[in-house]
């Protein structure tokens, strides 16, 4: 009789109409209702990896259309623009490729392209980026290589770069393995000397080898929370082979070493001054790996780094340009701002030219145009909200006056 009372807790069936039954604490469970919670998890999950991939869904554009998005955020850099839209072409079109037909024998296996790109401070390289990776629609992910160092070190170890793109994508590693991961400040981890050091380099050298293998394309064992690796904590699998790495640094100082080598001090009777003094403008140009080598990167990264591109330096018309043209333009942010607070804002042609020539003026780059906008505005964004000011006309005189009282003029470069 006994028996006959055990029945399964989810369907009601007794334990002679089910063929076993599984005790639990407080109740049992049919082999029926097992197979059926098991096709539901089932369900569930396959609906929630079909919804990532919507997420992502590839969408790759021809290079002359990567480009035109691009010239919609950022002002210049043609050759950089056009350089990383043909990379990233090529590198979407090899995965299409792979996707569309499984490799036969004989065919041609296409490798990536990584890309590394110099350019001063403030001259769109984490902006180019990250406008690639929204109009293409795939997991993005911008980390830092300053924090890195060698493993059992204090720092993080390098396979960390890939936790950030794991979390964008809600660790669906499918969708992370055709990401695109930024690493800013690669300059920051060069080697102390041309010449390999004879000491430990923990957070210079010793991150550069540690990358070799996460650049080419190899199975990395992630953490999921980043930091160190635990024997107790549980490592994610990713292959980088499919992952396109795109590294950005100012580089400061690589122009003597290119003008060395370009040879821009040349003297003599004969010498054309004119094409010596455009040189000397921008030897950035002039880039290319040996530059890189001689600065601190070490060959074999830049093996795997065969792309190098250059951002020029911004002068006075691209900088007026980028605080009006853009999409994401600085007056048209601030417009907006006021315009939430019912407020009109006109700024005179003169204020923007003063913006200009003081952001040439400290070498800051478009980034220093919204540190000098704050500096003149944070008085009229402090009490304009608490009257009943309905427009406010931003002149040359209160901009000048605003910015002589602030900290900017303990910036003035020697």
């Amino acid at each position: 009789m006994a028996k006959n009372t055990l029945h399964c807790a989810f369907c009601g069936r007794s334990r002679d109409e089910v063929k076993i039954l599984i005790a639990g604490q407080e109740g049992h469970i049919c082999e029926n209702c097992v197979e059926h919670a098991r096709e539901i998890i089932d369900q569930e999950l396959t609906a929630k990896e079909e919804k990532t991939k919507a997420s992502f869904k590839l969408t790759v554009k021809k290079p002359v259309e990567i480009k035109r998005f691009l010239d919609e955020y950022v002002i210049g850099q043609d050759e950089a623009k056009k350089v990383l839209s043909v990379a990233v072409y090529n590198h979407y079109k090899r995965l299409q490729q792979k996707n569309q037909e499984a490799n036969k024998e004989g065919d041609v296996e296409i490798e990536k392209s990584n890309i590394v790109m110099v350019g001063e401070t403030g001259t769109g390289k984490t902006l180019l980026a990250k406008s690639i990776a929204r109009l293409l629609n795939v997991p993005f992910a911008i980390v830092d290589a300053t924090v890195f160092t060698e493993a059992g070190y204090v720092g993080e170890d390098v396979e960390s770069i890939l936790t950030r793109l794991l979390q964008v994508c809600n660790y669906d590693v499918n969708a992370a393995e055709r990401g695109i991961v930024y690493i800013d400040e690669i300059d920051k981890i060069a080697r102390k000397g041309d010449n390999p050091s004879i000491t430990r380099d923990v957070s210079g050298e010793g991150v550069q080898q540690g990358m070799l293998k996460l650049l080419e394309g190899t199975d990395v064992l992630v953490p999921p929370q980043g930091g160190r690796k635990h024997p107790e904590q549980k490592l994610i699998k990713i292959n980088t082979q499919n992952i396109l790495f795109i590294c950005g640094g100012a580089f400061d100082g690589i122009d003597k070493i290119i003008g060395r080598r370009v040879q821009s001090n040349t003297i003599g009777f004969n010498v054309d001054k004119e094409l010596q003094e455009n040189k000397q403008k921008n030897l950035l140009r002039y880039v290319n790996a040996t530059d890189l080598k001689g600065f601190g990167l070490i060959p074999e990264l830049l093996g795997r780094l065969p792309v190098v591109t250059h951002l020029d330096p911004l002068d006075a018309p691209t900088l007026r340009s980028i605080l009006t043209t853009p999409k994401n333009a600085l007056v048209k942010q601030y417009t907006r701002l006021f315009e939430m607070e019912n407020i009109k804002l006109t700024i005179e042609d003169a204020v923007l030219d003063f913006m200009v020539n003081k952001a040439m003026e400290f070498k800051l780059g478009a980034r220093g145009l919204r540190s000098i906008f704050e500096s003149i505005l944070t008085d009229a964004m402090y009490e304009l909200p608490s009257s009943n000011t309905k427009q406010f006309h931003l002149t040359l005189e209160y901009a000048e006056r605003k910015f002589d009282k602030s900290k900017f003029n303990l910036l003035k470069v020697a």
